[in-house]
């Protein structure tokens, strides 16, 4: 997958970012080609080389049919939680690198869910935090809203199913 300066990305476990650049590096005889993003979450930049795009898991930005699907699971009765908290960790932390929208939105929720019901351990409450920041940064650019209008439908979103879209920490 190839793309180009200027153009929003998804860098999974991090977020949506931009193109900023795409440049050459020469390792002694090798050369090797990488995109400069800069995230648009803390304004960092990371360097991904062309051979590790698919292995990192860099995407285009979830398109607006995919986006209706991540809305409808978040609107729609009650997700699978693994009761075991060590289990649903090293699953939920498969899930946020996968960099899948839809896996981020199942963590989100499960999250949501038990939070609900009792407190989150200090690492669920960064992944919750998380999940939060990159659903709300991949639906305002895919949607070309403002990160203030994509809380409001994930909100609302999560409201039908009776949960409450988490304030950031």
């Amino acid at each position: 997958m190839t793309f180009q300066i200027g153009e929003k990305v998804v860098y999974p476990n991090h977020g949506v970012g931009t193109v900023e650049n795409i440049s050459s590096r020469t390792f002694g005889n090798q050369t090797e080609k990488f995109y400069l993003l800069r995230l648009s979450t803390n304004n960092m930049t990371v360097m991904v080389p062309f051979s590790h795009v698919e292995q990192v898991g860099l995407r285009k930005v979830t398109r607006n049919g995919d986006i209706h699907k991540v809305l409808t699971y978040l609107a729609n009765g009650c997700g699978r939680i693994c009761q075991d908290w060590k289990d649903r960790f090293k699953e939920n932390s498969a899930k946020m690198q996968s960099g899948s929208l839809l896996e981020i939105a199942e963590v989100l929720k499960c999250l949501v869910e038990i939070q609900a019901h009792k407190p989150l351990s200090f690492r669920e409450k960064k992944m919750l935090e998380r999940a939060r920041l990159m659903l709300v940064s991949e639906l305002a650019t895919s949607r070309g809203v403002s990160e203030q209008d994509a809380v409001e439908l994930l909100s609302r979103s999560l409201a039908k199913a009776s949960l409450q879209f988490p304030e950031p920490l």
